[in-house]
């Protein structure tokens, strides 16, 4: 009978360490990004701990900006991520839970890598305190951070096929990412990060230098609000294409159905983008979310 290899030897303990390193993105996924973590549950059983790898990789790059104290550390831990897709990352990549995860996702559902490359760079921009320049710049950042999470997540869905639906993807992804940025105003202005666009902020009086120093007064609020009705606006084309998405990969799409609620609670009396912390209670999310997969089942 032959020996087993070294090569045979490592394959047999990354096997048998991937249950633990899907368990670990799930709990991450959990703590970190319990909108998506809901929206999973809709998901095949089977399918979950694939989702949960790739949205543990979106966070994992999320928030390479709060691990470092400068841009080039987090530069360095961006290729890092770039190498391991691009299968240069060395014996390392077994001891990074997710980046395990992430791989066997990858092989098991086919999953294209030129997405998870681009969502790595859109992430270059969060290094830097660069404002951004105009809606246009904004919507491709939303487009490559959240619209191609919708979209690998529906492939993953549709066992690594095309399931089509991919022009609702993007619009389901940026709505949900500019409420999502909205949402973190507070900790972005005071971190001296602005997202809100420049042609928007100059239409409205208001420059990057009054945000991160909280004088932004009412032009503030103007530029939040017209960025509300943007964010509507892809929310309304997303339902003008609902029956371009297969009903089983609806549970990709399902973090859109937070999107308005969320508007909702900026438009509420009182509302300080710099102070009001906008949420909803756990069961509440829960419940809209159930009632669009009920919907859309």
């Amino acid at each position: 009978m032959p020996q087993a290899t070294e090569t045979d030897r490592r394959s047999e303990t990354t096997l048998s360490a991937l249950p633990q390193a899907y368990a670990h993105c799930a709990t991450m996924v959990r703590e970190a990004d319990h909108d998506r973590y809901i929206t999973c549950l809709y998901a095949p059983e089977s399918q979950r701990p694939a989702l949960f790898a790739l949205y543990a990789f979106s966070h994992e790059i999320a928030r390479v900006r709060a691990l470092v104290s400068e841009p080039l550390p987090g530069e360095v831990r961006l290729q890092w991520w770039r190498d391991l897709l691009e299968g240069e990352a060395g014996g390392e990549v077994q001891a990074h839970p997710v980046a395990a995860a992430l791989l066997d996702t990858i092989a098991r559902y086919r999953l294209p890598i030129a997405p998870l490359t681009g969502l790595i760079e859109a992430r270059v921009f969060d290094l830097y305190d660069d404002p951004m320049p105009s809606l246009r710049d904004l919507e491709g950042y939303a487009g490559e951070t959240s619209s191609a999470l919708v979209r690998l997540a529906s492939i993953i869905l549709a066992n690594g096929r095309d399931p089509g639906g991919a022009a609702a993807a993007g619009y389901a992804g940026v709505a949900y990412a500019l409420a999502g940025l909205m949402r973190a105003f507070p900790w972005h202005a005071a971190e001296g990060q602005v997202y809100l666009p420049a042609d928007i902020l100059s239409r409205n009086g208001v420059t990057r230098d009054d945000i991160v120093r909280g004088r932004g007064g009412p032009g503030v609020l103007y530029s939040l609000k017209e960025l509300r009705e943007i964010a509507r606006s892809h929310l309304k084309k997303l339902s003008d294409l609902r029956s371009t998405i297969p009903s089983a990969v609806m549970p990709a799409f399902l973090p859109a159905a937070l999107v308005e609620p969320y508007l909702k609670r900026m438009e509420r009396g009182g509302y300080d983008p710099y102070r009001t912390i906008i949420t909803l209670p756990a069961w509440r999310r829960q419940w809209v979310i159930w009632r669009a997969a009920r919907r859309a089942g």
